[in-house]
């Protein structure tokens, strides 16, 4: 059956999002069987799609499935480049032959904690759009007074500039007096929603960290700026959640293998490094 173009470039990676590859298209960037695409158009693999003249392979669409849970610092971007030269969250992931790493969500430069990360696209777009319905949890520091009364607001809707926006579920967690830490949970992931709602009640988010996207928890084995490999059962689990179908962990072979173990030992040289305490600075005096 001939797909829609974008969602065949953005299931082969090719393109980090449908909506990236309507702008493709609509750029002139894009041609099947030799003749300019326009949006609109469809097609399958019998059909030769190329992105800037270079043939796009179809029958590679959907077939790889890896996932890295990423434990992003704060002062890191979601973005690939930077123009401001900030770095980004891509620099520590593992190299990928034939594939890209495709982010699901984003967190802003000043938010840290859980991102996932995935060479298929069909996942990766299921795991965002609204429709599926995948909530997101964050641990959040808010200064200023919180009473029952702010919670209930939270919880029913609150009008925001792009519209309604509500906390499921609200959970005080730790703190006291001006400071206290809260558990929260949205069913999408809208620009700095979290910090706006609570900013909408006057009161103002200190710390932000996200604690769990869908069936998925920030691994407590992976220290900041590090990620881990998903495991089968892991990978099945955000599969089922996406209602998708679904597939092997794609095994790593050859030159590929040996740089993922690679990879894998400098973590642990990281990880080592960032637990070991650190000697007191000299004193001058």
């Amino acid at each position: 059956m001939k797909e829609r173009i974008q969602k065949l470039l953005a299931l082969t990676a090719v393109a980090p999002s449908r909506r990236e590859a309507e702008k493709w298209i609509a750029e002139g960037r894009v041609s099947v069987n030799g003749k300019v695409a326009e949006l609109g158009d469809r097609a399958d693999h019998h059909d030769v799609i190329t992105v800037n003249g270079r043939q796009v392979e179809l029958d590679d669409a959907g077939r790889t499935r890896r996932v890295l849970a990423y434990n992003k610092p704060i002062g890191e971007v979601c973005s690939r480049t930077d123009p401001e030269g900030r770095p980004t969250v891509f620099s520590h992931l593992p190299k990928t032959k034939g594939e890209r790493w495709i982010n699901v969500g984003r967190l802003d430069i000043n938010t840290s904690g859980l991102l996932l990360f995935t060479t298929d696209g069909a996942l990766a777009n299921a795991l965002m759009h609204p429709s599926t319905g995948v909530d997101r949890e964050y641990a959040v520091r808010v200064r200023g007074n919180v009473d029952e009364a702010m919670i209930n607001r939270l919880k029913e809707g609150v009008l925001l500039d792009d519209g309604m926006a509500r906390f499921t579920d609200i959970q005080y967690f730790d703190g006291e007096g001006q400071n206290k830490w809260f558990h929260v949970v949205l069913m999408e992931g809208r620009n700095r929603e979290v910090r706006r709602l609570w900013e909408s009640q006057g009161v103002e988010v200190s710390r932000l960290k996200r604690v769990r996207y869908g069936c998925i928890f920030l691994p407590s084995s992976i220290p900041v700026g590090t990620w881990i490999e998903l495991g089968q059962r892991e990978v099945n689990d955000l599969t089922d959640l996406a209602g998708l179908e679904r597939k092997k962990v794609r095994r790593l072979i050859g030159r590929e293998k040996e740089q993922f173990q690679r990879e894998q030992k400098r973590q642990k040289v990281r990880q080592q490094a960032s637990s070991r305490p650190r000697r007191p600075a000299a004193s001058k005096d």
